[in-house]
This record gives C-alpha cells, sequence and structure tokens, in this order.
C-alpha cells in the first residue's frame, strides 16, 4: 500500500514540507525552481518570492568572490558538483543574518548534462551565536586572567607568571615541581612558546608510563633488529625535538639506569639510538616536571648530578587551595565547556555553590574541580549549579580538617553552616563532616532550630 504513495507526487510533496530543513531546487542558471516550507521560516521570504529569481538573491557569503574588478557573485557548486557540510550566512527578507550549514549537490538528466541543484538549509544560528558568546568569554579572560593557558589573578600565579617570563628568556634546563593536577605541562608549555624556541618542536614524554628498555627506545630511537619487535628504524624524541624543547614529565620516576644515560646526553648533546653505537647531535632545551620532592630523593632514588643538572631553573606551581581567589575563576571558565559537551544550558553557580567549593582543599587541584563540574553539570537540572549538584565529598572541609579539625565556637561553626546551605541539615552535616545524626544531636544540645 505505502508503495502507491510513494509513486504519487503529492505524498512525496508532503514529505518534503513536513522536513525542518530548508529545501532548494535551482536550474543549471541558478534560477529557484522549488522552495519549501522549512526554507520560508528560515530565510522569511515567501515561495511566490522566490520561485524563478536568482538563487544569489538570498546573499550567500559563499557565493561571493574578490576579483581585481571588485566583489562578484559566484558559485562553485556547478564546478565541483557537491557541498558536504559547508557553514555559510545568507540575510533573510528582513536583512537579518542568518547562519546555515549547507549540503547540495548537482542533478543530471540521462545524457549526465547538469539540469540544476538540489540544496538543503539546516538554521544553525543559534549554534552560532553561543560560539560567539564563548569566544568573548574566553577574550575577556584572557584579557584579565588568562597567561598562556593558565587562569588566575592571584598573587601566587602573578608571580608564576613572571618566573614563566624569565625561564623562558633562558636556554638553561627547567624544573617544575607542583602537585598532580595542577598544570604543570601548562607551564612548560607556556615556557616553550615564549622563547626564541618557539618554533621549533616541542616533544614531551611520561617518565613513570614505560620501563627502562621501552623507556631508552622512547628517548633515544633503535636501529632495526636491535630487539624483538624492532622491524624498523626510529627517531627518538630528543631527536624529534632537535632545536626545540624536550618535556619530561614525571622525571622523579626514571629508572636509575636511565638517569645516567640521560645525563650523558644533556653533557654532551648526542644521542646513540638503542643498537647503533653512532652519535647523533640534538639541540634542544631541556624542561622537566615532578610532583615529588626530588631533592629528597637524592641520592637513593635520584642521581645528585643529574639533579643540579635538570634544576639550574626551579618553578614551583602553587596547589589550587594556596589560590582560593582563582577558584570560581576557573570554575566559571570550564563551567561552559563543559556545558556545551554535555548540551545543557547551564549558565552560572549560586553563590552558596561557589562558597562550597572555595572551601574545598582540592588535592587533585584543577583536574579534581573539572571532574567535579562534570558531575555537577550531568546532575543539574535548571540553568544554575545549586549545592545539591555537587559530588559529596567536597562537603568535607579538608582544610579545617588539616588545621586540626575546626576552628572557633561550635554553635558558631553550625550556625554559618545551616547559613550557607539554607537551613538543609544533610548538606550542613556534610560540610561539617558529621553525621545527620550527631548534628540533630548537637542542634538539640545548642537549642537551635
Amino acid at each position: 500500500m505505502i508503495e502507491q504513495f510513494f509513486q504519487d507526487p503529492r505524498f512525496l510533496a508532503q514529505i518534503v514540507e513536513t522536513m525542518r530543513d530548508g529545501l532548494m531546487v535551482v536550474d543549471a542558471e541558478g534560477n529557484i525552481l522549488f522552495f519549501n516550507k522549512a526554507a520560508e521560516e528560515i530565510t522569511g521570504y515567501r515561495k511566490d518570492e522566490v520561485i524563478g529569481k536568482q538563487c544569489t538573491m538570498l546573499d550567500s557569503d559563499t557565493c561571493v568572490v574578490l576579483t581585481d574588478s571588485g566583489v562578484q557573485k559566484s558559485c562553485d557548486l556547478f564546478k565541483t558538483g557537491a557541498v558536504c557540510n559547508k557553514k555559510c550566512r545568507i540575510r533573510s527578507s528582513d536583512g537579518r543574518a542568518v547562519y546555515l550549514l549547507k549540503n547540495a549537490v548537482v542533478l543530471k538528466d540521462s545524457d549526465e548534462t547538469v539540469v540544476g541543484a538540489v540544496e538543503t538549509m539546516t538554521d544553525i544560528t543559534s549554534l552560532y551565536m553561543k560560539e560567539l558568546e564563548i569566544e568573548e568569554l574566553k577574550q575577556e579572560l584572557r584579557q584579565e586572567y588568562w597567561f598562556m593557558g593558565l587562569l588566575g589573578k592571584s598573587p601566587a600565579m602573578t608571580k608564576l607568571y613572571e618566573q614563566i617570563r624569565n625561564a623562558a628568556m633562558s636556554e638553561a634546563p627547567v624544573l617544575i615541581c607542583g602537585e598532580s593536577g595542577s598544570g604543570k605541562n601548562l607551564v612548560a608549555n607556556a615556557i616553550h612558546k615564549l622563547s626564541r624556541r618557539k618554533d621549533g618542536p616541542f616533544i614531551t614524554m611520561n617518565c613513570a608510563s614505560l620501563n627502562d628498555h621501552l623507556l631508552e627506545s622512547e628517548l633515544f630511537g633503535h636501529r632495526k633488529g636491535s630487539f624483538t619487535g624492532a622491524v624498523n628504524d626510529r627517531i627518538g624524541r630528543f631527536e624529534a625535538a632537535n632545536d626545540g624543547s624536550i618535556f619530561l614529565d614525571e622525571i622523579g620516576d626514571m629508572p636509575m639506569l636511565m638517569q645516567a644515560k640521560l645525563l650523558r646526553v644533556l653533557e654532551e648533546k648526542v644521542v646513540e639510538r638503542v643498537g647503533d653505537h653512532r652519535p647523533i647531535p640534538v639541540n634542544i632545551r631541556l624542561i622537566s616536571a615532578t610532583n615529588k620532592d626530588l631533592h629528597g630523593l637524592v641520592p637513593d632514588k635520584f642521581r645528585e648530578d643529574l639533579f643540579y643538572r635538570v634544576n639550574s631553573i626551579f618553578i614551583n606551581v602553587p596547589p589550587l587551595r594556596e589560590r582560593v581567589e582563582d577558584v570560581p575563576i576557573i570554575a566559571f571558565h570550564y563551567l561552559k565547556k563543559i556545558a556545551i559537551v554535555n548540551n545543557k544550558d547551564i549558565r552560572r553557580i549560586s553563590p552558596q555553590a561557589v562558597e562550597v567549593i572555595k572551601n574545598y582543599s582540592w588535592p587533585g587541584n584543577v583536574r579534581q574541580l573539572i571532574n567535579a563540574l562534570e558531575h555537577s553539570a550531568i546532575t543539574c537540572k535548571g540553568d544554575t549549579i545549586e549545592v545539591s549538584d555537587l559530588p559529596d565529598y567536597v562537603f568535607v572541609n579538608k582544610k579545617e580538617e588539616t588545621n586540626g579539625n575546626q576552628q572557633g565556637d561550635p554553635e558558631d561553626n553550625i550556625k554559618s553552616a545551616l547559613a550557607m546551605f539554607k537551613g538543609n541539615k544533610t548538606l550542613t552535616a556534610k560540610h561539617l563532616g558529621i553525621s545527620r545524626v550527631t548534628l540533630w544531636k548537637r542542634l538539640k544540645e545548642l537549642k537551635l532550630d
């Protein structure tokens, strides 16, 4: 039965008219032959206004080319035969800019002669405007709080930015220390991009990810047949970083045998591939990072001579708990990205939720904060991250625990916590690090309702 409907041209017309995407058919000269209802809604033009007119009346920016004689209209569709997922801008009937995602293909007759083209248009104006809004936000952040991928305006971060600038002016090896998730890789990348080697390669390697043998092959390369699985010659990361910078992350986990070989490379500025004794000159700038006390590892787990070789310039990345004023800036920045990825219209974080995340110590630093925001974005039901959307662990006040339990009057602590969470006893108990029953007992003892 349905096959009969497909044979009826009226049935096909009904399908085309119910499409949410605009559909336009033109002849080989670009005259509009067909315009569906969605195309009318997107462009603002009625069918009777466009049928028989040139498609250039839509004023698409993809149809404009610059020539010696000035701006001219041109269409590449009949030359290329198809357009796929191309972003463009047209002018609606009332002069508004409408942003589209365009797909088009030429139509040919039985003799393979081009007789026209069919084009679909998807309105992406709202998405485009959201992208612009995010870009504007990024620009604002860059002006006030942004430095080479790092966010913050606290005194600790201002000092870090100055250290990065100073390190970039030198060729000496840099050792970056900081807790996991604090952004040591961003610091290394910033030093490279600000240095005279910025046009050279920036090669990274995590020293904790491989054993001795594989780490040596990764860093210095190998010759074909030098070990099982070495089916081809391969250059190492030091060679790949020639005339640029190499970043060795978690250098404190590098095996002692590899430390000796690394020291030789730094002193002689040559590498030897595994299975080859031919020295290969390398011109690199070494940047290292560790989340350990490297000096405390000397001499049992880290060579003293290598320690002084990699430690010419020392930079310490402050943990998030030491720059509390930066927490809201970082949180708002990443929340925008997370909301888009999860297709959620989340615009803000409530003041109470901001206080909670500022009060938490963030042992996992920025990486953990991003993880908490991702959790909150999933649980959030509106356009604002509320206290109830935050993960449970942020209510344990680690900062106060580290200072030897909570300070001050217990009654004041409970009152301020109740005020912060608007009387919610479950959240208050989590924040104070006690059970709900214990909180209820203390409220009764203190005669607090």
